[in-house]
């Protein structure tokens, strides 16, 4: 990746994504590395005992909204939602959709047909980065108007 350095000049420098950052930790061989070395493979433990009980994910998923802030309520509507969201790409694959950009262009002209946006605008527009869009947006039910 080009970057600019503290001198001005352009130059190249390596970047890693998140997972590429894991697996440098893995690879490091210092005792300082350790902690996080067992704190990958903690988390992987528990990814391997989601697999076989899918409930422990669910709990996981609703003690990080509760953290967050959010209410049973509104935990109890999203995960609704995520299961009509299944739904909703189920009637899409049925219909010859497979590629992601595919269901991304679907998504964005559903976004656009309510809000004049794209997901990655409205995104945008709610100071957004990594965190869900869906987890981000007010039911229109719970809406005064």
């Amino acid at each position: 990746m080009k970057i600019k350095a503290q001198d001005g000049k352009i130059g190249e420098t390596d970047t890693l994504d998140t997972k590429g950052i894991l697996r440098l930790i893995e690879s490091v061989p210092s005792p300082k590395a350790e902690p996080f070395k067992l704190w990958l493979a903690k988390l992987g433990s528990e990814r391997i005992d989601e697999v076989f009980d899918p409930e422990i994910a669910v709990n996981r998923a609703v003690e990080y909204y509760r953290n967050k802030g959010y209410t049973d309520e509104w935990i109890k509507a999203r995960l609704s939602g995520i299961v009509d969201r299944f739904k909703l790409t189920d009637v899409w694959k049925e219909g010859g959709i497979t590629k992601p950009v595919e269901f991304a262009l679907l998504t964005n002209e559903i976004y656009k047909g309510w809000s004049g946006m794209k997901a990655n605008e409205y995104k945008e527009l709610k100071g957004l980065r990594k965190e869900s869009l869906r987890d981000n947006m007010t039911d229109y039910r719970s809406c005064s108007y």
